[in-house]
């Protein structure tokens, strides 16, 4: 199995040398971990991963040769018991059924009812319109239909909850994936300031030519590699309704990797709030408060937002909004500062352009970035490029 896994490493395109193989065998041999699978496979992965950007690919050939081997990587306890969270067969009404759900009315009103409800609730509830539970009209639960719901877990079959409330797992995108079409190197190549800077290590050879014919001997004139001067500052979504975008905002990620030599990226999920974070296995251990990110990196950096801006609005307008914590700042109120501490902010949107009068959302995050959203195409970062080029 061992060799196998070595194998399927190098497939991957992990370097995976006999030595790495034999310290992890020593690994084990000396006990340094309990055997447990999730011990096993941290070590593993301490061994054979030298670079974070490959870390998704370990996960992927890790659980192919290991699949079906039982282990709690990646799950934590949950608030709620978690056979309330199973789903049940989609519960399907008549249209007059629908007709008679109404609205609870406000987000302070419908939080505060949850609240209540969930301090009288005792046990698991299935079906019935008041309870949280699955497969029924409660505006609290999954499975069910309620026009201005709170889903808690599951999965979701109408795509209209205002606020989602479960514990998700997100994949680091692949920096090194390979390019299906080298186009979107050559429309991020229109964000180019070439500067010459550091050490003198590259041959100069007009400079060298001449300084020879001056001087009558040999005269080798050294000059500093010449390279892409703009920072950039990569903010990427992740998770949840981003999922389906995973492919193409790798592809983006992987060209900006190559292009741009002063690049920094985070993560976030939906809205940008008062923390961002690098590795989203980590994201609620080690996160980085969006105010250092802003001090830290001076004003002459370029930001460029990836996401599809789709969610409940009042994630962006609301404090308490967020679907993972609870942000005691609006959305909205980060997404100012981001702008206002760097002009040059654009937002690349997954989403097809004519989809996005349908999304209140999208609207509001085009209002706050001054209509600089554009979409994830080929001309659309392009245009993308153009805007922040012009704010140099």
């Amino acid at each position: 199995m061992f060799f196998s896994f070595v194998d399927e490493l190098r497939a991957a395109g992990i370097p995976a040398s006999i030595k790495e193989h034999l310290t992890l065998l020593e690994a084990l041999d000396r006990q340094v971990i309990e055997a447990r699978p999730e011990d096993f496979y941290y070590l593993a992965r301490a061994t054979f991963v030298k670079d974070e950007g490959l870390l998704d690919r370990f996960d992927q050939v890790f659980a192919k040769v290991f699949k079906g081997i039982e282990t709690s990587y990646g799950t934590e306890a949950q608030e709620l018991p978690e056979e309330w969270l199973k789903a049940v067969a989609e519960l399907y009404l008549t249209p007059e059924q629908m007709a008679e759900i109404r609205s609870l009315g406000s987000w302070e009103e419908i939080m505060e009812t949850l609240k209540k409800r969930l301090e009288e609730q005792q046990g698991r509830h299935q079906g019935g319109s008041k309870w949280i539970g699955t497969g029924g009209t409660s505006p609290y639960g999954n499975s069910g239909y309620n026009p201005e719901g709170v889903r808690i877990g599951g999965t979701g079959g109408q795509r209209r909850a205002i606020k989602v409330w479960e514990q998700r797992a997100f994949q680091n995108l692949d920096n090194t994936k390979e390019l299906g079409t080298r186009n979107i190197k050559v429309a991020l190549r229109r964000l180019r300031r070439f500067a010459r800077e550091g050490a003198a290590d590259e041959l100069d050879l007009d400079a060298t030519i001449e300084g020879t014919a001056r001087q009558g001997w040999l005269d080798i004139r050294m000059r500093p590699e010449r390279h892409n001067a703009v920072k950039l500052l990569l903010f990427l979504d992740v998770g949840g309704s981003m999922d389906p975008h995973i492919r193409l905002v790798e592809e983006l990620f992987s060209a900006a990797t190559a292009e741009f030599k002063n690049l920094e990226f985070f993560y976030f999920h939906n809205c940008l709030y008062e923390s961002v974070w690098k590795d989203n296995r980590r994201r609620f251990a080690e996160r980085t408060p969006t105010w250092d990110v802003l001090h830290k990196f001076g004003h002459d950096y370029k930001v460029v937002v990836v996401g599809d801006a789709s969610m409940s609005p009042y994630e962006i307008t609301h404090a308490g909004g967020s679907v993972e914590h609870y942000n005691e700042e609006a959305g909205a109120t980060w997404m100012k500062r981001l702008t206002n501490t760097y002009p040059a902010t654009v937002w690349l949107n997954p989403v097809p352009e004519q989809y996005w009068g349908y999304t209140q959302s999208i609207r509001v995050i085009q209002q706050l970035l001054d209509d600089r959203m554009y979409p994830l195409t080929l001309d659309g970062l392009e245009d993308a490029m153009r805007t922040l080029s012009r704010k140099m």
